[in-house]
């Protein structure tokens, strides 16, 4: 009989334990010992633990218990910031009768591109409009795990290319700004591709800006006859407005922000930063030049905002991916911590998203782990010109929404051992 109980008792200890082992771990996933930059919260290079419960940061401390935690990850000597957010990108395929868009280029497949980069959240500049929209969400949003936002086109039919994106009746301000109120996924109204002479393009998306409360982002150029810079930058549009691929050199095509010839940065481009007009890289596969960033940025003048113009084109150009263009700016002069608050937390506020981008406790657990390679690379700009650099970022593990969706070299898995293939 004893040996029976002694038997039950045993086998109680057994099952319970574990599971009050489990109710007493307070946290699901223990960052621990990482380097943390969090612009919003001015956390600049500090060495901390972030504790993850389900898919939200429940603590930031310079050390925490990793008892109380199911699974704990060591990033000792490793950067963590917030989950980096591309304020220009695109992934929309169109419709069953149009499968390209972003002017002729093939759009990607967000979650192949994303992670990897440390990107949680993807920003589509304008491939769909209003007409297409839906089919964008459920083509394409409904099944990413990255966070997509978009710019909703002010062109009804979206980047469809061709004369769909000269249509001027397909500009609708009332229609854009109805579909951006019923679809929270929508977060600005883009412009792009037009190449009239008119500002009727510009207009009707500020009037639907005004409409929805909502940012509008500008590629701007090639119009026949040129329209001016300085109009659109002082005059047309609003402060917290975005002037997307700022480093372009396409003097044939566009205004720039400098000079080629002087070195001098423009007038209406130091007075259009001072109203709040919002500057983004864009880099894409045509719109950034060193000719026109290396001497911008010796003169103080650098990017708001950080982001890619990602479609096929791009990404097999000098664009590459996110943590490829932020290296070029870490190269050229930025703060480590800069470059981050131009990936994360700038473009969380300029979209009105100040949930997003920052590593506060009671935010989405959204978390990239970064190092910083010291050696001899080579980074292209969009005309071929190579420059040298010697630190380049790369992407170590990708938190979104408190799951592990990235990891280079396994920081969060257990080493194999033999016996277990026995």
């Amino acid at each position: 009989m004893m040996q029976n109980r002694r038997i039950i008792l045993s086998t109680i200890i057994c099952v319970l334990f574990p599971l009050l082992h489990a109710v007493a771990q307070k946290y699901d996933l223990l960052i621990q010992e990482g380097t943390v930059i969090d612009p919003k919260n001015k956390i600049r290079e500090k060495v901390m633990d972030i504790a993850i419960s389900n898919d939200t940061i429940v603590a930031v401390s310079g050390r925490l218990n990793p008892k109380d935690a199911k699974k704990v990850v060591n990033v000792k000597g490793l950067y963590v910031t917030p989950g980096l957010i591309d304020l220009h990108s695109h992934h929309f395929f169109g419709t069953e009768e149009n499968h390209y868009l972003c002017n002729g280029y093939y759009a990607v497949q967000p979650d192949a591109f994303t992670f990897r980069s440390g990107v949680t959240t993807a920003i589509d500049a304008g491939s769909s409009g209003w007409k297409s929209f839906e089919k964008y969400k459920k083509q394409t949003i409904a099944h990413s795990k990255t966070r997509i936002l978009s710019f909703l086109n002010i062109v009804g039919e979206g980047m469809r290319g061709g004369v769909w994106e000269q249509d001027l009746q397909d500009m609708n301000a009332k229609m854009t700004a109805l579909t951006i109120a019923q679809n929270p996924e929508l977060i600005g109204i883009k412009v792009a591709h037009y190449s009239g002479a008119e500002w009727t393009p510009i207009e009707r998306a500020v009037e639907a800006g005004r409409l929805a409360n909502v940012p509008v982002m500008i590629d701007f150029g090639g119009h026949e006859p040129p329209l001016s810079l300085t109009k659109l930058l002082l005059e047309e549009l609003r402060p917290g407005d975005i002037f997307t691929h700022m480093y372009a050199n396409l003097a044939d095509v566009r205004m720039t922000i400098l000079n080629p010839e002087t070195g001098e940065l423009y007038d209406y481009a130091t007075k259009a930063r001072e109203r709040g007009i919002v500057f983004d890289v864009g880099h894409g596969g045509g719109s950034f030049a060193f000719a026109q960033a290396i001497p911008a940025i010796k003169k103080g003048f650098f990017p708001d905002a950080i982001s890619t113009d990602i479609h096929t084109e791009s990404m097999n150009g000098g664009m590459k991916d996110q943590l490829n263009v932020m290296s070029k700016f870490l190269n050229l002069g930025m703060s480590l911590a800069d470059v981050i608050k131009a990936s994360s937390w700038k473009p969380a506020q300029v979209i009105h998203h100040e949930e997003l981008g920052n590593l506060s406790v009671g935010s989405v657990a959204d978390i990239a782990v970064l190092s910083v390679l010291k050696g001899d690379f080579g980074f292209i700009d969009s005309a071929g010109n190579k420059m040298k650099g010697n630190r380049k970022l790369q992407c170590e593990m990708t938190v979104r929404a408190g799951e592990i969706v990235y990891d280079l070299n396994g920081l969060s898995s257990p080493m194999w051992d033999a016996s277990d293939a026995r």
